[in-house]
C-alpha cells in the first residue's frame, strides 16, 4: 500500500469544547472543517496515522521520532484532564524510517525523547479524528531547525519506509500559521503575518509545494509561523506523485492563522519531484551568481565561493579551474576558509601549515570542509549560498616567541601549544580587542588550561575578501 492521503491541520486546543467552553465558537469554520477531514480519514481506513508536530520534541540538527511502543497524553494542562488518550506506535514502520535514515546519514531517530507523553499539535488533530475512526496505530515526528529542504527529504524518506512496510497511511501535517494577525492577539502584529497566511493558503490549495520551499526563513520567523516546516514534511511524503488539493477552511479571528487543506494523491508524476527541480532551479541561479562573481578581482576568493557552491549543490569536489593564477599553484601554505551568513560565523576550518601540493588544493579541501565539516555548526544547505560571504587567509609560516610583547592582535595570529594540544586564533577578528584576549581564546580552543606549559608562535595573514 502507500500514503493515502494528506492533511494540514491546526491545533489550537480552544477548539475543543471542554476546553473551549463555548469560545470554540469563534472557529466554528475551522472545527466544520475539521470534521469533514476527520470524515476523510475513517473513510480511507488507515493502518496508521502519521502526525508531524511543532509541539514533539524538536532538535536544531535532528528529527526525533517518538519511539516505544504507545503513549499517553490529556488536555490536563488547558483544564480538561478528563479528555485522555493511549495510543499505540507503529513500531515497525518507525524502525524502518530510522533504518532508511541511518544508510542515507539523514538525521532522524528516535534517539533523545525529551517528554514521552502526546502534546498538543498531536491531540487535537487526533481529537477529531478518534471521534470518527478508532483504527491504526500513529507515529509522531517532531520538527528541526534544520533547513526547508531537509524536512522535505524526511517526507521523501517516510514515503520510501511507508511503501517498504505496505502500509496504507495517511499523513496529518499539524501546524498553525501565522501568530501575527491582529493587535489585539497574544502575539500582537507584525505585517508579514497576513503576508505569510495569504501565501500559504495559495501555495498549498494548488498542491505547488515546490513553492513551500522558497519562503525565506527571515520571512517565516517574523510572520511567527508554526507549522510551515511541518507542511514541508507532508509535500515530502507526496513527492513524484499527482495530487488534489482542497482547500475548505482559514480563519484568523484570534489573531492566529487556522488552515485546512486536505491531499488526495493520484498516479506517479515525475514532474512533481520538487526537490530535484529546486535545486537545478538552485543550480542555474548559483551559476548566474558565479558569472556576476567573475568579476571579482581576487581568485582565492573566487575559487573558495566556486568550491563551496558546486559542492553543496552537486555534492563534487571541483577541479583546479582555469582562472588559478600561477601564483597559486607554485605556492604551498596552510590556508583557512571563512564563512559568514548576514554577518555572523557560519563555518571556518583551515591549516596551519601546508597539506597538499599547492594553495589552490589547500582551499578547496578547506572550503569544503568549512561548509561541511565544522562541528560547530550544520552543513550549509543550498538555501543559504546567496546570503554567504567567504574570506580566505593563507598563512605565512609560523615563528617561535618568547612572550605575548611578541604579539600584535591586529597584525599576527597566535597558536598555543601544550604537547599535543594546539589552539589556534586567526589576526583582526572581530570582538578581539587584544592580545590577552586572542591568547585566552586559543588556549580554549586548544584545550589548554592556565596550569599546563604552553608554547607561543605567531604568523601573519594574507586576508583576502569578498
Amino acid at each position: 500500500m502507500s500514503i493515502v492521503g494528506a492533511f494540514m491541520v491546526p491545533h489550537p486546543p480552544l477548539i475543543v469544547p471542554q476546553i473551549g467552553r463555548g469560545g470554540e465558537a469563534q472557529i466554528l469554520e475551522t472545527t466544520n472543517a475539521y470534521n469533514i477531514v476527520a470524515d476523510m480519514v475513517a473513510e480511507l481506513e488507515p493502518e496508521t496515522i502519521i502526525i508531524t508536530s511543532p509541539h514533539a520534541t524538536m532538535y536544531s540538527d535532528y528529527f526525533h521520532i517518538s519511539p516505544g511502543n504507545a503513549a499517553t497524553g490529556s488536555f490536563a494542562q488547558f483544564g480538561a484532564d478528563g479528555i485522555k488518550f493511549l495510543e499505540a506506535y507503529d513500531m515497525e514502520l518507525v524502525m524502518q524510517i530510522e533504518s532508511i535514515a541511518r544508510k542515507q546519514d539523514f538525521p532522524a531517530g528516535t534517539l533523545g525523547e525529551v517528554d514521552r507523553d502526546l502534546d498538543h499539535g498531536t491531540m487535537v488533530p487526533l481529537w477529531f479524528i478518534r471521534q470518527k475512526y478508532k483504527g491504526g496505530n500513529i507515529v509522531r515526528i517532531g520538527l528541526s531547525g534544520l533547513p526547508l529542504t531537509d524536512h522535505y527529504k524526511l517526507g521523501q524518506i517516510i514515503q520510501k519506509a511507508v511503501d517498504k512496510c505496505g502500509r496504507r497511511a495517511v499523513v496529518i501535517a499539524s501546524g498553525d500559521l501565522s501568530h501575527k494577525l491582529q493587535e489585539y492577539g497574544p502575539y500582537g502584529y507584525a505585517p508579514e503575518g497576513p503576508v505569510y497566511d495569504q501565501k500559504i493558503m495559495d501555495v498549498c490549495s494548488r498542491a505547488a509545494f515546490k513553492e513551500l520551499l522558497d519562503f525565506e526563513e527571515g520571512f517565516c520567523e517574523r510572520a511567527a509561523e508554526c507549522g510551515h516546516r511541518s507542511f514541508v514534511i507532508m509535500a515530502g511524503c507526496l513527492d513524484g506523485v499527482r495530487v488534489s488539493a482542497t482547500k475548505l477552511s482559514h480563519q484568523d479571528v484570534t489573531g492566529v492563522g487556522y488552515g485546512i487543506c486536505t491531499f488526495i494523491p493520484g498516479d506517479k508524476d515525475s514532474k512533481r519531484c520538487f526537490l530535484k527541480e529546486y535545486y537545478k532551479d538552485l543550480e542555474r541561479n548559483m551559476e548566474k551568481e558565479l558569472e556576476a562573481f567573475s568579476n571579482k578581482p581576487d581568485p582565492y576568493v573566487k575559487l573558495a565561493y566556486q568550491t563551496v557552491i558546486n559542492y553543496v549543490v552537486k555534492g563534487k569536489k571541483m577541479s583546479v579551474p582555469d582562472y588559478v593564477t600561477t601564483e597559486m599553484l607554485n605556492i604551498r601554505a596552510g590556508a583557512f576558509v571563512s564563512i559568514h551568513k548576514n554577518g555572523r560565523l557560519r563555518g571556518c576550518i583551515g591549516t596551519i601549515a601546508p597539506t597538499r601540493d599547492n594553495v589552490a588544493l589547500e582551499i578547496i579541501e578547506n572550503g569544503i570542509s568549512a561548509a561541511t565539516r565544522d562541528p560547530r555548526f550544520s552543513p550549509i544547505a543550498p538555501e543559504e549560498l546567496k546570503e554567504l560571504e567567504i574570506n580566505v587567509d593563507v598563512l605565512g609560516r609560523p615563528q617561535d616567541i618568547s612572550s605575548i610583547d611578541e604579539l600584535d592582535v591586529k597584525r599576527y595570529g597566535v597558536i598555543v601549544s601544550s604537547g599535543m594540544k594546539r589552539g589556534l586564533l586567526l589576526p583582526d577578528l572581530e570582538g578581539v580587542d587584544t592580545v590577552e584576549e586572542q591568547v585566552a581564546i586559543a588556549m580554549q580552543k586548544g584545550g589548554i588550561t592556565e596550569d599546563d606549559e604552553i608554547k607561543l608562535q605567531r604568523f601573519e595573514v594574507i586576508r583576502h575578501t569578498c
